[in-house]
């Protein structure tokens, strides 16, 4: 991001002074590869250009005397874009950064390239980590927070690079216009607790503070499925509703196994498998988190979204399709696939396949339903 990293000159495209320094429009090509289109006065950069770094990035904005100052717009090699303040070529100043996909990601100051004071790191899920960055430009620090997608329920205490080591419930609320968490001291205390394969939890029966207040377990509407999802609350579409963490298994060991022992599986990446195994499965048993109690549909009003979860680690969630209401039961799609696969015969259970039929059926002949 600085923009005073080009090493000599080797090709020059354009006019030249008296002194066969680039004037005017001029294309710079260094040693480096790197390329700065833009303007010149006598060898200097002076006025609107462009730098094409060899990694893909580019840093744009206004030069005087040879340096970027006032508001620059850096572009990472993979989309990113960074919206910073450049004083003397250097970072200094408020910065924003945006993903590929145009959500925000960090909002902060910034000295001599550096991050610094109160800074947001924000998830494309929705929840976000706040709190003063350290010399070398992380969140680590006794008063640090993490925000959940409804940006006012929060966990604030001790984090590391961002990452949770404990802390309490607490709730933002903002004074004089600067943020300010009003923290619930008779919490319990929340560590971050990423499940392992033989290891679901070790605050098994602590409730998700966000999750709790969305959603609770009763017996399911639909005809066998046993126990359900339900909202606590209205909703609209797009919430978070709960979180889907579990063991940590591999496709392999799944793929391999009984079907019988998959009812509370999904997949979190190609390396990896979520599941609530028994005696899991029972809310004495384990209640941190209970996406893994929604029912499938193939109509839901929910959907599984990947998340970064300050306890849990990558996980999924539970997010809705639609505006839901207090009460209703909350259904996602399971997605198996029914097909065949070869020897092993098809890649869902019997129920869903049986469920599938009659869906079909109806879709076929409305006046069936």
């Amino acid at each position: 991001m600085d923009s005073d990293d080009e090493s000599t000159e080797e090709v020059v495209e354009g006019s030249l002074d008296e002194d066969n320094q680039p004037h005017g429009f001029c294309v710079v090509t260094y040693s480096s590869c790197d390329r700065f289109e833009g303007h010149f006065a006598h060898g200097e950069k002076n006025g609107k250009g462009k730098f094409f770094f060899f990694d893909g990035s580019t840093l744009e904005g206004f030069y005087v005397d040879d340096a970027l100052q006032g508001q620059g717009l850096y572009t990472y090699e993979d989309g990113g874009v960074l919206y910073g303040t450049y004083v003397d070529g250097e970072l200094n100043g408020h910065a924003q950064e945006f993903d590929r996909e145009g959500r925000l990601v960090f909002k902060g100051q910034y000295k001599d390239n550096n991050r610094c004071g109160e800074c947001w790191v924000y998830y494309p899920d929705g929840g976000c980590v706040f709190g003063e960055v350290n010399e070398d430009g992380e969140l680590t620090g006794d008063y640090v927070a993490y925000i959940y997608p409804d940006g006012r329920t929060a966990l604030c205490g001790t984090f590391v690079d961002g990452e949770l080591i404990k802390a309490r419930l607490a709730t933002l609320t903002s004074e004089s216009g600067r943020p300010c968490f009003k923290v619930t001291h008779n919490s319990p205390v929340y560590l971050y607790d990423k499940s392992t394969s033989t290891c679901i939890a070790t605050q098994a029966l602590l409730p998700d503070p966000y999750e709790n207040q969305r959603v609770f377990v009763a017996d399911s509407a639909i005809k066998g499925a046993g126990q359900g999802l339900f909202a606590k609350v209205d909703a609209e579409a797009d919430t978070v509703m709960a979180f889907y963490n579990g063991v940590r298994l591999t496709h392999s060991e799944v793929d391999s196994r009984e079907w019988a022992l998959n009812g509370n599986t999904i997949s979190l990446d190609e390396d990896t498998v979520i599941d609530v195994p028994q005696p899991f499965d029972i809310t004495d048993r384990y209640c941190a988190s209970l996406a893994h109690k929604a029912n499938h549909s193939f109509t839901p009003n929910c959907k599984y979204d990947p998340y970064v979860h300050p306890r849990f680690g990558q996980i999924k969630c539970i997010r809705t399709l639609r505006a839901v209401q207090k009460d209703e039961e909350l259904t996602v799609a399971y997605g198996y696939d029914h097909g065949l696969t070869g020897k092993n015969g098809p890649e869902a259970p019997d129920w869903y396949r049986q469920e599938l039929e009659v869906f079909q059926e109806k879709q076929e002949d409305p006046t069936s339903q």
